[in-house]
C-alpha cells in the first residue's frame, strides 16, 4: 500500500485480528442497541417495531463499513484511527438522537435532521478513507466509485425523510435502506478483504454485542424490584436463552463459515464476505433485540406483582418478538451457513417451524411458562446438534490440527 507517507495508512496483515480500538469502536453500538429497545419498549404496536427495525438497519450500516475499513488498513494507525474517532463521535450522536429518528420532540434541535446529518458523516469519512487507500488500487478505486452513488442516494434520501413525517417518511428510509443494499451488490466484488481471522472475529464480536443487549434487558427489567424467585428463574432462563443462542452461532457454525471463507478466493471469497456476513449478521441482530424485547417484559411480569401476576400471559407484539426473534435468528444462521458451506441444518429448520407454531401457545400460557417453553426448545435442538453430530462437530471444532 504506496499511499503518501502524511496519511500514514498501514496495511492489516493476512493474519490481523481485530484491535483495541475497534472494540472500542464497539461500545457506541451498544449503548445504540441498549437504546432500539427501550425505543421499542416504550410503544410495541407494530408500526414503532417496524420504524425500530429500520433504525436498526441504519445503525447496522453505520458499523459494519468499518468492519471492512479495519480489515483493508490497520485501525489503530495513521488516518484511519482518526477516521475511527470521528465515525465513533457522530455514531454517538445517532445513538443519542435515536429516539427523535421519526419524531422530533419539543424544544431544542431538529431530531430527525440530527440523526440524518450524523449517518451522513460516519458514512462520508468511511467512504472518503477508503478512497484514500485505494490510490494504488485501480481495481478497489472502481468499486468505491460504483458504490458512491448509492451512499450519496441513501443519505440524500434520509435527510429528505427529516422533513417528512408518517408514510412518506417511513417510506424514504426504506428506499434508502434498499439503495444501500443494491449498492453494495451492483459495486461488484472488487473489494478487499485481507484477514479472515479479523473478519470473522470482527463480526463475531458484534453478536457477542448484541447477545450481551439481551442480558442487559434481563436486568434493566427487574432494575427497581426487590429479588424474588420468579425473578431470579426468569433472569435464569433468559440467559440460558442467550447462552444457546451463542452456542447455536460460535460452537461449530461459525468456525464452518470462516474456514470455507478462508479457502474461497477472488470474487467467491467477496461475496462470502458480503452475503453471510455483511448481510447475514444484520438479521441475526435484529432477531437478538426482539429477544432482548421479550426478555425485558417478561422480566417486568413477573417481578412487578402491582401490575401483573404470575398467570398472566405475555401477549401481542412482545411474544411475537419472543420467539419470532430467535426464529429470525436461527433463519439468519441458516442462510449465514449454507451461503459458504452449502449445507443446510434440517434440526433448525424444523426448531424454526416449532418456534412459529407454539406462538399461539406461549400466548396462552403465564410469561415464566413461555420463557421456559422457548428454553426448553432450544436445549432440544443444541442437544440434538451436539450428540448427533458429533464427530463432524469435532472435525470443524479442531481444524488446525488436522
Amino acid at each position: 500500500m504506496n499511499t503518501p507517507k502524511r496519511v500514514r495508512v498501514q496495511a492489516l496483515s493476512e493474519r490481523g485480528t481485530v484491535s483495541q480500538l475497534e472494540l472500542f469502536f464497539d461500545l457506541v453500538f451498544v449503548f445504540a442497541l441498549t437504546r432500539v429497545t427501550d425505543l421499542l419498549a416504550d410503544n410495541t404496536s407494530a408500526a414503532n417495531v417496524f420504524r425500530s427495525v429500520l433504525v436498526l438497519a441504519v445503525l447496522w450500516w453505520s458499523w459494519v463499513g468499518y468492519s471492512w475499513l479495519g480489515n483493508v488498513a490497520r485501525a489503530d494507525e495513521g488516518i484511519v484511527k482518526v477516521a475511527v474517532f470521528a465515525a465513533m463521535g457522530a455514531s454517538f450522536i445517532i445513538a443519542l438522537a435515536l429516539p427523535e429518528a421519526f419524531d422530533d420532540l419539543p424544544g431544542g434541535l431538529s431530531g430527525p435532521v440530527v440523526f440524518a446529518i450524523g449517518y451522513f458523516v460516519v458514512r462520508a469519512v468511511h467512504v472518503s478513507v477508503f478512497w484514500i487507500i485505494a490510490t494504488d488500487e485501480p481495481r478497489f478505486r472502481a468499486t468505491v466509485l460504483r458504490w458512491l452513488p448509492s451512499l450519496a442516494i441513501s443519505t440524500t434520501l434520509l435527510l429528505i425523510a427529516s422533513q417528512t413525517t408518517g408514510t412518506v417518511q417511513t417510506l424514504l428510509w426504506v428506499g434508502a435502506l434498499v439503495a444501500d443494499y443494491l449498492g453494495t451488490v451492483l459495486a461488484g466484488n472488487g473489494w478487499i478483504l485481507r484477514s479472515v481471522t479479523h473478519f470473522a472475529e470482527r463480526h463475531g464480536l458484534i453478536i457477542i454485542v448484541a447477545l450481551g443487549e439481551s442480558i442487559v434487558s434481563i436486568g434493566i427489567g427487574v432494575v427497581s424490584l426487590p429479588i424474588s424467585w420468579p425473578i431470579i428463574i426468569a433472569s435464569l432462563l433468559g440467559l440460558a436463552v442467550s447462552a444457546l443462542m451463542w452456542w447455536a452461532y460460535f460452537d461449530v457454525t461459525a468456525l464452518a463459515v470462516e474456514h470455507e471463507l478462508d479457502k474461497a478466493n477472488g470474487a467467491l471469497q467477496i461475496k462470502i464476505a458480503r452475503n453471510s456476513y455483511t448481510f447475514a449478521h444484520l438479521p441475526m441482530i435484529v432477531g437478538v433485540i426482539g429477544l432482548s424485547l421479550g426478555l425485558k417484559k417478561v422480566l417486568s411480569y413477573v417481578g412487578d406483582d402491582t401490575d401483573h401476576d404470575l398467570t398472566d400471559p405475555l401477549y401481542g407484539i412482545p411474544i411475537f418478538t419472543l420467539f419470532g426473534g430467535v426464529a429470525l435468528y436461527i433463519a439468519a444462521l441458516i442462510f449465514f451457513k449454507w451461503y459458504a458451506v452449502r449445507t443446510i441444518a434440517v434440526s433448525r429448520v424444523v426448531t424454526i417451524v416449532v418456534l412459529l407454531a407454539l406462538i399461539p401457545v406461549a400466548a396462552a400460557l403465564p410469561a415464566l411458562a413461555s420463557l421456559g417453553l422457548l428454553t426448553a426448545v432450544l436445549a432440544a435442538m443444541i442437544a440434538f446438534e451436539t450428540t448427533r453430530f458429533a464427530q463432524l462437530r469435532d472435525e470443524i471444532r479442531h481444524h488446525e490440527a488436522h
